[in-house]
């Protein structure tokens, strides 16, 4: 059997992507092993997740640092899936994570867009039954 286990997040810096990702989303901290040349591998994924996470790789060409923010050209790229949708929006609202609309019911569930620090767009999301 295959599955995804991590999928490459570029951030700006490591310690600020580790403090959004850890202290607003409630994310767990798995891995943060030093690389050399001040390369980390960082990976964070939701608390109790078993099979993916995200590698929070830093940007380091030009190139990369372009697309910092904009991975999937403004679409939302990410899924945050939830047991308790209300909660969870509490809580990563006080935290300061921004939503950029209300939340809406719809046949597949409860969902809201949000945004990382960088602006990349990501759902949390209730699905429904």
């Amino acid at each position: 059997m295959a599955y995804i286990s991590l999928t490459a997040l570029l951030v700006r810096d490591y310690d600020e992507a580790i403090a959004f990702y850890v202290d607003a989303l409630g994310f767990e901290l798995r891995e943060d092993t030093p690389r050399g040349d001040g390369n980390r591998w960082v990976v964070v994924a939701p608390r109790g997740a078993t099979e993916s996470g995200l590698l929070l790789a830093r940007a380091t060409k030009a190139e990369q640092r372009a697309r910092i923010g904009d991975q999937t050209g403004g679409r939302v790229g990410h899924f945050l899936t939830t047991e308790d949708f209300a909660a969870d929006h509490r809580r990563m609202t006080a935290a300061g994570v921004v939503f950029l609309e209300e939340p809406r019911h719809e046949p597949y569930g409860t969902v809201a867009v949000f945004q990382d620090l960088y602006g990349n767009r990501w759902d949390l999301l209730q699905p429904a039954g």
